[in-house]
């Protein structure tokens, strides 16, 4: 099998970092290029017969391509490209052998607010004959249709048909008609994605938000947001069908986050779910008949188990997923299992092996496998011919480079709590009073993974030993570890996050008086109030999309629907000043560097405006990137090489190299 997009790198596929030594002395600007660069394979899905696969490349910008490649002669070709001004390709799938779906996105200022819309478009593989799926706007609608559709079952991609969950949005009336639509809230069809003919499967719903099917085209469950005055509540009920039944059922009452249903085995009539046991999610398997009867699959005494694993869209449950030290996947299926044991046997070096699609038959898999220090790459295992065949790799730029190894360690927190955390140590270098920054992650309810990170590889390529801290806050540890949230309790989240860089030092890796901190989101945040509680202890800060004000944040919500969630989530009292970074702007020391796109819609760009504004009237040295067109995550690869390099020249101006 050829390489579809690069050709000449195959047989470098298992060689990555072997030799910690071999790294080459590189400049800032090529650093700078190779780990901004976007990754060279998004959303790759195999097509139903298992001869191609379809996924997204970026272009130059923020610009996207969606390709196919046929997987035995190596030919691609483009059939579809956004520009990310604003429209943006976030994912392509086929509806058929010569058909295909892709979702668009893009953050717009409309009705005086910045929204994120969402629409799906279909159009053949070679991108003629496009046509939007969901319903078409009109002047009579009665208000903006933010998401149009959504794809509950592809139906193995073979005819072109798909059943969709569809907004309808009620007519105000029509001058000079009596005639007028009074639809209204989400619906489910069967649409044809070539003639756009449609199927009601379901009427639409005015307190429906989603719902779920079996994968055989029936519709299973259907999942309800409480509302008082139009408002959510944060509160969800599920209610559910038997086999062969209209009627809906409950399934769970109103709660807020003890109840999540993952995935229907038809085969097994049940729904795998994650309930709470002893604080952490534990998975359930539920028969889907009126006895209910629920079954524990798994739990973890330290973590939550997070997901399940299917071979592909409709395929049955394969196991179950948990993170602990790294992402672990547990087969109960015994062929899968078989076939995971294989891999890893095959591929010492890539053990994150993930089973990411298959063929409509089941019989070819595309298959991702990665590392700490490898972006990873896809593979086309056959199941019948028993081969294993690499056809594309995620980051080529970072192909020729030897990247950093990532180790588990824990920190111990002043109160003598252990902080799981993530340690990257530049290749070749002695970890011995280096210049180190602290990289905590955004959320602040996520966390990190042992795996490939670009920005923390870019900073250790460029000299420094970087700790990930998962404080008290993150997810994925059970309710305790949470600890409400990193904002309420931000003071805990902080001291766990401050004793992450003392640790460093306490273990002779970092040089005390060459830190630095670096964040994103509510990274971003922690890094501005590190830099105000620990004025003395970093020489740097950089905050990329930062929450700076919790008032503010709250105020950002206040016209949508989820306010109170919001509200509830960031809470009231002294917190909302004493938590602010924008209160503490007069505190900061060090050189501030902020970054921001002005269509973010997670983060609205006023955070940094008002951050920087309150920077220099302190005194304090400040840069600020401010990028026309971008949302949260700034997805341009000119753009990223640009602040990667502002970054670097921060880095080395005060804590060197």
């Amino acid at each position: 099998m050829k390489n579809l997009l690069f050709w000449g790198v195959a047989g470098a596929a298992l060689s990555i970092g072997a030799a910690a030594s071999a790294q080459p002395a590189r400049s800032l600007a090529e650093d700078a290029a190779a780990f901004g660069a976007r990754e060279a394979v998004i959303a790759p899905r195999l097509s139903p017969d298992g001869s191609s696969v379809m996924y997204l490349t970026p272009g130059p910008g923020p610009r996207t391509f969606g390709v196919i490649s046929n997987l035995e002669t190596g030919k691609s070709e483009v059939m579809v490209s956004s520009d990310g001004q604003p429209e943006s390709l976030r994912w392509c799938n086929y509806s058929a052998p010569n058909r295909a779906i892709c979702r668009i996105d893009a953050n717009v200022n409309t009705i005086g607010y910045l929204l994120g819309m969402q629409r799906l478009l279909a159009m053949n593989t070679d991108g003629t004959d496009p046509k939007l799926l969901g319903q078409p706007q009109r002047y009579t609608d009665a208000y903006l249709r933010q998401f149009d559709a959504a794809v509950l079952d592809w139906r193995k991609s073979l005819d072109g048909s798909v059943l969709m969950a569809r907004e309808y949005v009620p007519e105000v009336g029509k001058i000079g008609s009596n005639i007028v639509d009074k639809k209204e809230g989400l619906g489910v069809d069967l649409v044809d994605t070539r003639t756009l003919r449609s199927v009601r499967v379901e009427p639409p719903n005015p307190v429906a938000s989603g719902y779920m099917t079996d994968g055989r085209g029936n519709v299973r469950i259907m999942r309800v947001l409480e509302e008082r005055n139009r408002a959510i509540t944060g509160k969800t009920k599920y209610f559910y069908r038997t086999s062969g039944s209209r009627d809906w059922k409950t399934l769970v009452d109103y709660q807020e986050d003890e109840f999540q249903p993952l995935a229907i085995d038809a085969e097994l009539d049940s729904v795998y779910a994650l309930k709470k046991r002893h604080g952490r999610d534990a998975l359930y398997r539920i028969r889907l008949d009126t006895s209910l009867a629920s079954a524990l699959v798994a739990e973890n005494p330290r973590v939550d188990i997070d997901d399940v694993e299917r071979s592909g869209d409709g395929q049955r449950v394969i196991g179950y997923t948990y993170v602990g030290e790294k992402r672990e996947r547990v087969y109960f299926d015994s062929e899968f299992k078989a076939l995971a044991n294989s891999l890893s046997r095959a591929l010492p070096k890539l053990p994150l092996v993930t089973f990411v699609d298959s063929s409509a038959d089941g019989r070819k898999l595309l298959i991702f496998a990665g590392s700490d220090n490898d972006p990873g790459r896809f593979y086309l295992f056959d199941r019948d011919k028993k081969t294993l065949n690499e056809a594309m790799i995620e980051r080529p730029q970072l192909e020729a480079r030897t990247l950093a190894q990532v180790k588990s360690v824990m920190v111990t927190a002043p109160d003598g709590v252990q902080i799981p955390s993530y340690l990257t140590l530049p290749p070749g270098k002695d970890a011995k009073n280096l210049p180190a920054i602290v990289l905590p992650h955004g959320g602040p309810s996520a966390r990190d993974e042992w795996g490939f990170d670009w920005l923390s590889q870019f900073l250790a390529a460029r000299g420094y030993a970087v700790i990930q801290p998962q404080y008290r806050g993150s997810a994925g540890y059970g309710e305790k570890w949470l600890n409400d949230n990193g904002l309420k309790n931000w003071r805990t989240a902080m001291s766990d996050i401050t004793a992450s860089a003392r640790w460093m030092v306490s273990e002779k890796i970092a040089d005390p008086n060459r830190l630095a901190m670096v964040g994103w989101s509510y990274g971003g945040y922690s890094a501005l109030m590190q830099g105000a509680l620990e004025p003395s202890l970093y020489k740097a800060i950089v905050a990329i999309a930062p929450v700076t004000d919790l008032q503010m944040l709250k105020d950002d919500f206040r016209h949508f629907r989820n306010a109170q969630v919001i509200e509830d989530f960031i809470g009231s009292g002294p917190h909302i000043v004493e938590g602010s970074p924008l209160k503490r702007a007069n505190a900061i020391r060090a050189p501030v560097l902020l970054v921001h796109g002005d269509l973010d819609t997670n983060v609205y760009i006023r955070h940094a405006d008002a951050m920087e504004s309150a920077l220099r009237k302190a005194g304090t040295q400040v840069e600020y990137l401010r990028y026309k067109g971008l949302d949260h995550q700034l997805r341009d690869a000119t753009v990223r090489t640009e602040f990667l390099t502002r970054i670097g020249q921060l880095l080395e101006r005060t804590i060197g190299r």
